[in-house]
């Protein structure tokens, strides 16, 4: 957070990018109505969610004539960029930036939120909407994989006390949240239960059936892997074989035993 605390100047003052006790923010040094960002917190209470569209963001409260609500609206009707701030885990941020308000919705409480693109001159790039549908349809498409990949991560990792599950390497940047269920398959939820925390060599080896994880929470080497010698970084791979999980603290968290044994059923599969 400390980069987002410090904002940045303007006309002599600090302008912080957004304030993280409400999720609409309009800076005090702004002269127009509009709001400068808005963010999603790591337990947002208003259920903001992904479309085929865009982002559905929800106003503050009920009441439209609020002052953040109207600041929201402004957005839309002067067509002006603001940035976007996703929680992927408390007091971390994914910056969205820019996106545009694209619709409102009075009724239901709600807004559009569309990401933009940044055209012109490489030393002073303008914020625009993506004219092209297709292109524009692609970008949320791919702005929302990557938001949900984050808060995945963000829930996960945590959960594991952030280190890997099976070697227990603690350092984040080589830390993935690993799925048991793919998201695109039945059962594959992006909840903490369907994660596994795990560094980036032994994720891409659950990924490929080299690696597989019982529902005893035990790690099981394939049989390929066991019968081959190829140097050290395999036998520290193959000596984690029949070891037992890392498993989260809460018993809510941990992975679910019967996504782990349809999951081991394709390891077991691969390995014969």
């Amino acid at each position: 957070m400390g980069g987002l605390d410090r904002g940045f100047a303007f006309r002599g003052q600090r302008v912080p990018f957004l304030n993280r006790q409400q999720g609409i923010f309009r800076a005090g040094a702004q002269r127009g109505p509009a709001a400068l960002s808005i963010q999603t917190s790591a337990k947002s209470p208003y259920g903001d969610h992904v479309t085929d569209d865009g982002i559905v963001y929800a106003y503050r409260g009920t009441d439209p004539t609020h002052p953040d609500n109207r600041a929201l609206r402004a957005a839309f009707e002067l067509g002006v960029p603001i940035a976007y701030y996703v929680a992927t885990r408390t007091g971390w941020y994914k910056p969205l930036v820019p996106c545009f308000i694209v619709a409102d919705d009075p009724v239901a409480l709600t807004v559009l939120v569309e990401p933009g693109t940044m055209t012109g001159a490489l030393d002073e790039p303008e914020p625009e909407r993506i004219a092209d549908p297709i292109e524009r349809r692609y970008v949320v498409r791919e702005t929302n994989v990557r938001v949900h990949q984050r808060r995945f991560r963000g829930q996960v990792l945590p959960a594991y006390r952030d280190q890997c599950a099976i070697c227990r390497l603690k350092e984040q940047q080589l830390l993935d949240a690993a799925h048991i269920i793919g998201d695109l398959e039945e059962h594959g939820q992006p909840v903490v239960s369907n994660g596994i925390s795990l560094c980036s060599i032994h994720h891409r080896a659950f990924d490929h059936d080299l690696v597989g994880i019982d529902a005893d929470y035990r790690v099981q080497v394939s049989r390929r892997l066991l019968e081959e010698d190829d140097g050290p970084m395999l036998e520290l791979l193959k000596g984690f074989h029949a070891q037992p999980l890392l498993v989260p603290r809460a018993t809510a968290d941990r992975p679910d035993r019967q996504r782990l044994a349809e999951r081991f059923e394709r390891f077991q599969t691969g390995t014969t």
